[in-house]
């Protein structure tokens, strides 16, 4: 059992001019593992972040999988033996794949070529969120029992003859594309993606780079790709960034805070995560991207906030490029006068939470108006909030975004706010709360 902690913020964050360094991104280090297990030789693998989902995930290729994984000077060495080289001892093995949606999706790819059962489950988050890649896999050849349940735990009993398809992606999903892809490695053939919805793009990438025979043609709306499977891979050097999901939080609590200034360096500024960036420039945020350089096939810059007097945000379309930061958008929202629009977000709910009816709590205790009307969210923001009497209590399970946003308002505030279950961030975002303190906020933690 995780110790659960509480997190109690009273008092406003003063102005602050820093430097602050964000850890590596889950999306490609959760990736970065699970290739490299599937190259001819030890790939290394540097900055990977370790927080309860990746580490979930090594000992899930460690333990269970067999795949030899050392840490060494801080580089993660993993032994790869080529495609489908998995050991299992067991007729049915068991995985646990912690808080993570991106470990289980992936590997559900990868262990659907793989010639024998395996029972994936989660912990209590995990387990209420829809699979979602069942029909593509069972498409391809492999079975998910018991039938007609979409949620873990789930048995996956992979083929020994997969069979290359044509798949429609039309949810906008870099985790069911990623978990077709991963599949095809080990299919004869070609397997094919159209790609309705563009997403996150990080698999692709990463394919181009260790040289898989990939091929990404643009279309008239989004992408077909094209993957002939059985080429053998070899090992990789690879450098993970920051990651821009995690700066989000930071970035906006320099924008709330006056008189402020952070510089984040060596982040992810791939153009489909940086989204959020895009649409707090268009409301007036002074962010500035530099340094912009190519590390491992992605954009990796540096960016620079400064605090903002800013417009209400209205966004209508492309809410899938910036899912993750839909709650730390709503605590901006919040504290900038006048009406924002969140149109189409109904995604939210099949996140860890509800994520905007929980959001709307939170507001809704701190006296900002704010409803949501069938998958729409509408938010009557202030500039000043009078924070006398009033105080925050949050009581989200297991998910982390809801707790870093909390934070975030508070600090902006001078709202009290105490906020239950925050053992959670540790599955995406560990050393958050040294992190915070380094920008100067005040922050007791209680472990109960």
């Amino acid at each position: 059992m995780k110790k659960k902690i509480s997190v109690l913020i009273n008092k406003k964050i003063q102005k602050f001019n820093k430097t602050a360094r964000i850890p590596g991104d889950k999306s490609l280090s959760l990736r970065a593992l699970m290739l490299a297990s599937q190259c001819i030789g030890v790939s290394k693998i540097k900055n990977i972040l370790t927080s309860e989902d990746v580490l979930n995930c090594i000992d899930a290729f460690k333990k269970n999988l067999g795949v030899k994984i050392i840490k060494k000077n801080n580089v993660y060495l993993v032994y790869g033996n080529g495609l489908n080289s998995f050991r299992v001892k067991k007729k049915l093995t068991k995985i646990f794949v912690g808080n993570s949606a991106t470990t289980a999706r992936l590997l559900s790819g990868l262990l659907s070529t793989y010639p024998s059962k395996f029972y994936l489950y989660g912990d209590e988050s995990m387990n209420k969120r829809d699979i979602r890649i069942i029909e593509p896999l069972e498409k391809v050849g492999c079975f998910f029992y018991p039938k007609n349940k979409s949620t873990l735990p789930l048995i996956i009993e992979g083929t020994s003859m997969p069979l290359a398809q044509k798949h429609i992606e039309n949810r906008g999903s870099a985790q069911i594309k990623s978990s077709i892809l991963l599949s095809a490695l080990s299919t004869p053939g070609v397997t094919t993606i159209e790609e309705k919805k563009v997403s996150r793009n990080h698999t692709e990438i990463f394919l181009k780079k260790i040289k898989a025979d990939i091929t990404v043609k643009k279309l008239k709306n989004g992408n077909l790709i094209s993957l002939r499977g059985q080429k053998n891979l070899h090992s990789f050097d690879y450098t993970i960034s920051s990651d821009p999901s995690s700066a989000a939080f930071l970035i906006a609590l320099t924008l709330l805070t006056p008189n402020s200034k952070l510089v984040i360096n060596n982040v992810l500024c791939n153009e489909t995560r940086i989204f959020f960036l895009k649409i707090l420039k268009k409301v007036n945020a002074n962010i500035k991207i530099s340094n912009l350089k190519n590390i491992s096939g992605e954009k990796v810059g540096s960016i620079t906030v400064r605090s903002s007097k800013l417009k209400p945000i209205t966004i209508s379309k492309d809410i899938g490029k910036l899912i993750d930061e839909l709650p730390i958008l709503f605590v901006i929202a919040a504290l900038t006068k006048g009406v924002s629009k969140f149109k189409s977000i109904g995604e939210l709910a099949h996140k860890e939470s509800s994520r905007a009816v929980e959001m709307k709590k939170m507001l809704n205790q701190a006296g900002i108006k704010c409803k949501i009307v069938r998958e729409n969210m509408i938010i009557y923001g202030k500039n000043k909030i009078y924070n006398q009497n009033k105080s925050i209590l949050t009581k989200t399970k297991g998910d982390h975004r809801i707790c870093m946003a909390n934070v975030i308002f508070s600090l902006a505030t001078g709202i009290k706010a105490k906020i239950n279950n925050f053992e959670t961030v540790n599955t995406s975002f560990p050393g958050f709360i040294p992190l915070i303190k380094n920008l100067g906020a005040k922050i007791e933690i209680k472990k109960n």
